[in-house]
This record gives structure tokens, sequence and C-alpha cells, in this order.
């Protein structure tokens, strides 16, 4: 827009000027240079006909088994979710398959979009999609938080249930882990499935609950595979008033396990299964029930970028699956990632549990070993228009930013920087906020 003004100088003479004045206008970033590509759904057979399949009957639960524990009420098991829907799907599937009861599973929706998941409004390539009708097709239960939360105000809002229920235990897990019973056996724990006295992942889950009781009078946490799973005593995070929701994402754990063990609460580790920190799915969860003819691979929600040659740098000799496939492509493409002993029968269904291990320890190498371990939470980038729509990667910016003032606030809190407060610093609980940054910038 070109503007004039007139303007007369000391002598009376007048003169014209001129100027453009550009409107303003926002300077755009450059957009992704790589995107992934749609998410398939990883378990059409129960999206078709929303009857799950048997669970193994080895690892069926006795009807309210609970019971022969000396507990009031069942504990359920929480597991709480934001973002990455077929990644909640697999956890949910594999608890069930491992022998937990539907009905005792809680999964608690943290998504900040209120009703649009439970009317059906949002889309499978919405980070913040959860299909309400799957789930309960699945027997499980779905509890609604009234906003988007934190970790840490996730936790206090389990620690929530447990009033409105009165639970005065429950389990809670990580959304994005692959629980698998021990049905080949461990130790002294259990023998396998074929052996009298095997014990699913759930029954030696109430057994580890009953010997806190019996045996531990300030038993605060048990630990499966650290927090992936882990057992609460609410009476224990109530005497040390909750989680620090200052401390929003990461060290949050430190600050609240550190709290705890000045205060005298117990937090031991236990074995019940084995609980897989992964960030892939198995291409088609019906694998988890061992149906005939279902092949063992797993896909990659967010793969890496194709100049980043990721897989070459992660093949191992020594792992089976080192040259794995992580797309889902043609059939005989997946049945070529399980190649059995040909002396074993891979009907027996043992050998299928075997096979699920094997790709469930490539799925953790995947996720551990090259890529940034959360790089699964970008995987849907849909949702445009949809209600509550918020940016995929705004909402990455912004809690890795919550992430980076949590830290700032365990810092200015205990005077020190990583987890080691008690035997790196020796701090107390009375020490918090009273003491000086001590300069050590810690293992992190």
């Amino acid at each position: 827009m070109t503007i004039f003004f007139r303007r007369s100088d000391p002598n009376g003479t007048s003169n014209i000027f001129s100027f453009f004045h550009r409107e303003p206008r926002p300077t755009y970033k450059s957009p992704p240079k790589h995107l992934p590509p749609p998410i398939k759904d990883n378990f059409p057979l129960l999206a078709e006909t929303l009857s799950p399949p048997p669970i193994p009957a080895w690892n069926v639960p006795k009807k309210d088994v609970y019971t022969e524990y000396d507990l009031p009420t069942a504990p359920p098991l929480l597991v709480g979710f934001s973002r990455s829907w077929p990644l909640l799907l697999q956890t949910v599937v594999s608890y069930i398959t491992a022998g937990w009861p539907a009905d005792q599973i809680f999964v608690v929706e943290n998504t900040g979009t209120q009703q649009a998941n439970a009317r059906g409004q949002l889309t499978l390539q919405n980070p913040f999609y959860l299909n309400h009708t799957v789930l309960k097709a699945l027997g499980v239960n779905i509890v609604q938080t009234p906003t988007l939360l934190s970790f840490a105000q996730l936790q206090n809002f389990f620690l929530s249930l447990t009033y409105t229920h009165n639970w005065p235990y429950y389990f809670w897990s990580h959304m994005d882990v692959l629980a698998l019973s021990y049905e080949d056996g461990m130790g002294d724990i259990t023998p396998n499935v074929k052996d009298k006295g095997y014990k699913s992942l759930y029954t030696l889950a109430l057994e580890t609950l009953k010997k806190a009781r019996d045996d531990d009078k300030r038993w605060g946490t048990r630990f499966f595979a650290y927090d992936h799973l882990t057992l609460v005593n609410p009476a224990a995070y109530e005497d040390v008033g909750g989680w620090d929701t200052l401390i929003p994402y990461y060290m949050t754990d430190c600050d609240m396990h550190s709290r705890l063990t000045m205060a005298e609460w117990s937090l031991n580790d236990a074995r019940a299964g084995i609980i897989v920190d992964v960030s892939t799915t198995l291409t088609d969860l019906a694998a988890l029930y061992r149906l005939d003819g279902v092949a063992v691979g797993f896909t990659d929600p967010n793969p890496p970028t194709p100049k980043a040659h990721f897989w070459d740098k992660a093949k191992r000799d020594d792992d089976p699956l080192a040259n794995a496939t992580t797309t889902d492509e043609a059939s005989d493409e997946r049945a070529r990632l399980y190649r059995p002993d040909p002396r074993r029968d891979d009907n027996d269904d043992l050998e299928r549990w075997r096979a699920i291990l094997r790709t469930s320890d490539a799925m953790f190498h995947h996720k551990n070993d090259d890529k940034q371990r959360n790089t699964w939470q970008l995987g849907q980038r849909g949702g445009q228009g949809e209600p509550f729509y918020y940016d995929a990667l705004g909402l990455d910016v912004g809690i890795n930013l919550a992430t980076d003032m949590g830290r700032e606030v365990y810092r200015l809190k205990w005077g020190h920087k990583d987890c080691r407060l008690i035997e790196g610093a020796g701090l107390k609980a009375k020490d918090q906020w009273k003491v000086k940054y001590d300069g050590f910038l810690g293992i992190f």
C-alpha cells in the first residue's frame, strides 16, 4: 500500500512525499521433509467382527481369583493413553492374552478431546484417536480425564481413582509395552505351560501383591521391568504428598521415588512376566491369540527416513530378526521374519510364543538402539479439522519445553541435577527447596 503526505519547509514550500507500507505477513516454516506413512489397523479381525478370539486356554484367569489372595476387591490395571492408538491396543491385547482379566483393565483416556472419541468424531490418523467401540468389545473399562494431563498429573489422577472406587491397591502400566507371561517357564518362579503348576503374568502379579502385604508393612511399590508395570500402595503415595506436578515429565519419577525412599517406603523389583518397552507394534495382533496362519512381524508407526539407513546400523549378528522389515508388506514377506528351527513344529503353541518373544526382542532394540525412544509419538499427523485438533509437531514441541522446565524445577528443588539425591547428594526430605545447587552435572 502506497501512502502520500505533504510537508512544508520553513520557506513555505510544500513538498509531497510518498512511501510504500507493507502489510504485516507471517513467515512460514518449511514443511517437514519426511512424513510417516499413514498408520494401519493392527487388529483387522477385531475391527471387522468386534468379537475377539479366545485367549490362550492356559492363560484364562479363574473367576474372582483375587479372593484367594485375601483381597476385598480386584486390583485394577490402569493404562494411561494420550497418543498412538496402535500401541495402546497392543498393550491392552497383550495383557489380556497374558492372562489379565479384561474387566480389571482401565484405559485412562488422557487426550484432552473431551467426548470426541466417545462420539466417534476422530479418525485413525489423528494422534488422539481412541476407538471406544473396540475397547468395549475387548471388555475393558474406559475412564476419561477432564483435560490433557502431564505424566505427573496423570499419576495423581490414578491416585484419585482409588478414592472414587475404593481400591486399596492398583497396578499401572505404560501404554508402549508388550506384555507376555513366562510361557516357556522361568526358573523357580513358574514352569512352562506344558507342566503342572504354570502361573500366568496375572497370577504372579497377585502373588507379588500378597507377598508385599504379608512381608513388608511399609511397602510402597513393586516394579516389574522398572515402572513399565508397577504395583502401587496408595497409602505410600498419599504419605509423601503425591507426585510433584511442577515436574511434569522426565525427572518426576526420580523426585517421587526418592521421596518415598526418604520416607522409608520400600520400592522393590519383582518378576511376574516379560514386559517389553517398544515403539512398534506387531503387524497383526491376532498373533497374540496364537491363531493359525498369522505371521509374526512388526510395524513401525513412524519409521526412519529413507536416508537414515537405520537398519544398516541396527543389524546384529546374534539377532535372528536383525534383518526384519518394519513395513506392512505382503504376507509372504512378513512370514520371512520368523524362521523357526525346521526340527520344530511351528504349529506348537509354545513355539508360537517363542516367535513372539524373539520379535519383541527385535522391537525392543529397534526402539532403544539408534532412534530416539519416543519417535512413535509422532507416527500420526492427521486430524486437521476434527474436534479439539492440535498440531502433532506443536504438541511435541510444547511437551519438550515443559519437560525442560521440569528438569530446572527439579534442580532448584533439590540443588542437584540427577536422580541420585540420596546416595549422590546426601539429601533428606526436609531439604526440599532449602539447599543451594551443588554444581554437579549429573549422569544425564
